[in-house]
């Protein structure tokens, strides 16, 4: 009857996670921004003997002021720019088309341009709830709102979710939130250098290399930067498929600036601060990443990552308090 008990208690968790996607990878998202938050607050305390409050003010008004600065003076150009990149997409997707019908492979331009349509529209399908302009914003809003209110005062609902837990459960959650906090801290610090580098650099290269659209090819390739293993390899595939656009040099100069500021991040900024955190196997990561993606849509792959570094930490505490306590009931 127990054993019943337990399974029926699992099949309804696993109910409630599907009825519940959307909204508990809000929090998620949430959380992850509080991350992101309490790290600034905390990196400012060492250089400004201020209240934490006055801190996170600092963060995010330095963050929303950097966002408008930006959008004021690359605004017009990038919005051009996005409507001038899909044409040129096709028009290089209908040339590798061409090409493969002369070299013997059986496919067609037409092919090639149904299975872009195809990813572009499932992309849309996934989404479901940010599909629309309106739902997306609702969602970014939502998720700000909630991560500034947890940020404010991060302690108060640690002890809460602390409070729902049995009496003899509460060392250990405090312990394994402590270690969550300082890996996903870690993780999402390495990731924003990660996208600061790849983005600028890639706009700064491909700039003087004389690369078509290099500032929004700069502003997408640091976006995706946030995605591992799946967001190089779309930031190379526009990278590559503009530079061609401009003549077969500038092709050749964009696929090299593409593989320079990858090897940059991947051997130089990750290995020097994500890995310090959370080790995370790329297949594991990318694994991940296609499972959540089906099952919560594009919110999914961007969370990915921090799920999987967020469940490593606690597969490993509750496996090393375990083996402590294993320890000291040994008997002599």
């Amino acid at each position: 009857m127990k054993r019943a008990g337990v399974w029926f208690a699992y099949a309804v968790a696993i109910a409630l996670l599907v009825l519940l996607a959307q909204p508990i990878m809000l929090i998620m998202g949430a959380l992850v921004l509080t991350t992101m938050m309490d790290g600034g607050a905390r990196l400012l305390r060492r250089i400004l003997p201020i209240g934490r409050g006055w801190r996170l003010a600092i963060v995010l008004i330095a963050v929303f002021a950097f966002l408008l600065w930006t959008l004021y003076l690359t605004g017009s150009n990038l919005i051009a720019q996005a409507q001038a990149m899909r044409q040129i997409v096709e028009f290089q997707v209908d040339r590798i088309g061409r090409w493969a019908q002369q070299v013997g492979i059986s496919t067609t331009p037409n092919d090639l341009k149904t299975l872009g349509n195809q990813a572009l529209n499932s992309l849309g399908r996934v989404t479901q709830a940010v599909s629309t302009v309106m739902g997306a914003v609702t969602s970014i809003v939502m998720m700000l709102v909630l991560a500034i209110f947890i940020a404010i005062e991060p302690k108060l609902y640690e002890r809460g979710v602390a409070w729902m837990l049995p009496m003899g459960q509460r060392r250990n959650f405090y312990v394994i939130a402590d270690k969550m906090g300082w890996t996903l801290r870690r993780l999402m610090f390495g990731r924003l250098i990660g996208m600061l580098v790849e983005g600028v650099g890639t706009w700064l290269l491909l700039m003087l290399g004389g690369v078509p659209m290099a500032a929004l090819l700069g502003v997408l390739t640091g976006i995706f930067a946030f995605l591992p293993n799946i967001g190089s390899i779309v930031s190379g595939v526009l990278i590559v498929l503009v530079g061609f656009s401009a003549g077969s040099h500038t092709g050749l100069y964009a696929l090299g600036v593409y593989l320079v500021v990858q090897v940059i991040d991947g051997y130089l900024i990750v290995p020097m601060v994500a890995r310090r955190a959370t080790d995370l196997a790329p297949a594991l990561v990318l694994g991940a990443q296609i499972l959540l993606g089906a099952l919560f849509g594009i919110m999914g792959l961007f969370l990915a990552d921090p799920i999987v570094a967020m469940l490593k930490v606690y597969l490993e505490e509750r496996a090393r308090m375990a083996s402590a306590a294993h320890t000291l009931i040994k008997p002599d």
